[in-house]
């Protein structure tokens, strides 16, 4: 109740009747609702959940202190809407497609107001339920990295290894990887986004994986990168100017820091070494029940940290023909500083050919 009591207080300085909220990470946040159909309505003295005869029984058992209403044809969500809500209705503008919404439009009899990513807002700060549940996402991806080492070999391709990260996190209590694995060994690894492909791992190589898990609707996400036997002197000593670059910028976090001010410490560091043309993204982001929330640690991201924020450290360089490295903690920010929730080594790990 305690995000539904900060949604509505933030309805009544907006001077919202009601929000409707039909974003499966916006309905789950305020209802706990995991099906895939079903809208959240918001007024503020009381709380509906829509949905269809397939997700009665599942709303009515995981959305506890809700109203459950039923639509069909024959009584559309328009029609219920009407019943609760006549005057300012809130609405997911950055979700609702140009035909929603001019449905919607049509058949309601409230006036529709764009909430601008207003819950995703209440987002950004954890509470300890997410930052538990967080937590327990990266120990799993961890306990897959620590796996993934005995794994990999010459003659390996990059797709086993992924199936085999998948594996290993499901194993362990994920529902499923966070985002499409990353693995890219070689030249590949210049691709900052070279998803696993049928590439054989080569003795010689660097190899970066960037993977996480999903753990009861949340989140986890980190990269390391190994080498596969011994690779050249170009390769360590990028390496070891990402991982400067990385523990820099992670002694740095703390509140009132702005992400441009946090990406910046690490750039510095990379661009002193030479590579400035080779570290073209950000250096991070929010984590949540998205993998990608705020706050943007990039260089346009004016936004302060705050306690309760969990955020990536993900420095890399990235040069073609040769290869790339990329090293990512998962960091809460504290009232004094930081913690970061991943705990794999970051030293260059040197795997056995």
């Amino acid at each position: 109740m305690k995000r539904i009591d900060a949604l509505r207080r933030q309805m009544r300085d907006k001077e919202l009747e009601a929000v409707l909220v039909q974003k499966p990470e916006n309905r789950y946040y305020l209802s706990g609702f995991t099906g895939t159909t079903g809208s959240v309505l918001i007024t503020l003295e009381d709380q509906f959940f829509l949905t269809d005869f397939r997700y009665v029984a599942q709303a009515k058992s995981q959305c506890p202190g809700y109203t459950i209403i039923q639509i069909s044809q024959a009584e559309p969500i328009y029609h219920h809407i009407n019943q609760h809500v006549s005057g300012k209705l809130g609405f997911e503008d950055d979700f609702f497609t140009v035909e929603q919404y001019g449905l919607y439009r049509s058949k309601l009899e409230a006036e529709m107001i764009p909430l601008k990513r207003l819950i995703e807002d209440l987002r950004v700060i954890k509470d300890d339920t997410e930052i538990e549940l967080i937590h327990k996402a990266q120990q799993i991806a961890d306990q897959a990295f620590d796996h993934i080492l005995g794994f990999i070999e010459p003659g390996v391709t990059e797709l086993e290894v992924a199936d085999e990260l998948i594996r290993v996190m499901k194993l362990l209590g994920a529902s499923g990887e966070s985002f499409q694995i990353i693995v890219a060994s070689g030249v590949r690894g210049a691709m900052p986004h070279g998803v696993a492909s049928d590439k054989k791992i080569e003795a010689g190589e660097l190899v970066t994986m960037d993977f996480g898990c999903m753990y009861r609707g949340y989140a986890s996400d980190m990269t390391r990168t190994v080498a596969v036997g011994e690779v050249s002197e170009e390769l360590k000593a990028i390496y070891q100017t990402v991982l400067k670059a990385q523990e820099t910028a992670l002694a740095a976090i703390k509140p009132g820091l702005t992400g441009q001010e946090l990406d910046t410490i690490a750039r510095d560091i990379i661009t002193e070494a030479g590579y400035s043309d080779h570290f073209g993204h950000g250096l991070g982001h929010g984590v949540g029940l998205e993998i990608h929330e705020r706050p943007g640690i990039n260089q346009i991201g004016t936004e302060k940290l705050q306690p309760g924020m969990i955020i990536t450290d993900e420095p890399g360089i990235y040069i073609d023909d040769v290869g790339g490295v990329r090293i990512e903690d998962l960091i809460l920010v504290t009232q004094d500083g930081y913690e970061v929730l991943s705990t794999s080594p970051k030293e260059l790990i040197v795997l056995p050919t």
